[in-house]
């Protein structure tokens, strides 16, 4: 039930942007997400599709395609900045 992670432009800019220590924090997690894209800890968002796991101070947006196998991480962002 392996599931393939696809980090979107707009994620990957966010990514690049954060400090080392907590890309290491935020790719350990991401990580997990292949084995079980339902972990503990997730929400569903109300406003807009989608999910979001808190790493620390960061948010991780992301949609779940289960017929296709595969999550989309559109958003990181620290959690002042993650929902506007």
């Amino acid at each position: 039930m392996a599931y393939e992670i696809i980090i979107k432009p707009t994620a990957q800019k966010d990514l690049d942007k954060l400090p080392d220590k907590e890309v290491v924090k935020i790719v350990r997690r991401l990580t997990q997400l292949h084995e079980n894209p339902r972990p503990v800890g997730i929400q569903k968002l109300t406003d807009q599709e989608g999910y979001r796991i808190r790493i620390g101070d960061y948010r991780v947006l992301f949609e779940i395609e289960d017929e296709e196998k595969k999550v989309f991480i559109y958003r990181i962002k620290h959690r002042k900045e993650a929902y506007r």
